[in-house]
């Protein structure tokens, strides 16, 4: 009997995740967006290490093809690095957010594999951010991993992408918050413009 290859094991496990996760939930996010557009409100895109980038990347496309306005803390790397420095790690978020004026029309967007945990000072700057956000009103979505921690916990609306191998929540997690959020702006009633090469393929 042949072993199966590592990237054999790894893209069904991606295939596993893809299956156990709820879509209700996913619908459930689309909806939360929708009427944060129309309530004309801001999405905050807030996340650690690679959920960091994922949230930049996230800002893109929901400006661009989503027609949200959106922001991610992490893209000011200035202000980033000298609230930290200055200020503390924990409050790097929860400070700039309310410099923003974050109010009971916007909304953050979590991405994280833990959630964030204050007790051990796992993520604390998502837990004083998200913390805030309750403060003033604002919704809080989210997609993470393991068991949601506090995001799951104090959110509105959070998807906790399944664990399927213990030893891959970080890969799984970080992974399926783009598969999310591409999957939420491409949806009907999300998306307000057309991916270019979609369009271009349509005309040819």
């Amino acid at each position: 009997m042949n072993t199966p290859t590592h990237s054999q094991t790894y893209l069904s496990e991606v295939a596993q995740v893809a299956t156990q996760t709820d879509a209700a939930v996913v619908e459930a996010l689309v909806e939360e967006l929708v009427a944060l557009r129309d309530r004309g409100g801001r999405l905050f895109c807030l996340g650690v290490g690679g959920s960091a980038g994922n949230a930049g990347h996230m800002v893109n496309d929901f400006r661009k093809l989503a027609g949200i306005e959106t922001y991610a803390p992490t893209d000011n790397v200035s202000e980033l690095t000298a609230r930290t420095n200055d200020e503390g790690w924990q409050t790097v978020f929860a400070e700039w957010l309310k410099v923003s004026k974050l109010n009971a029309k916007d909304a953050l967007f979590i991405l994280s594999v833990g959630g964030g945990n204050l007790e051990k000072n796992v993520s604390p700057n998502l837990v004083l951010a998200i913390q805030e956000a309750k403060r003033v009103g604002a919704r809080v979505l989210g997609v993470v991993g393991r068991d949601g921690g506090y995001a799951k916990q104090a959110g509105d609306t959070v998807l906790v992408v399944p664990t399927v191998h213990a030893d891959r929540v970080t890969p799984h997690s970080e992974s399926f918050q783009a598969v999310i959020w591409h999957g939420l702006v491409c949806h009907p009633k999300l998306l307000a413009r057309a991916n270019k090469w979609e369009g271009i393929t349509a005309k040819a």
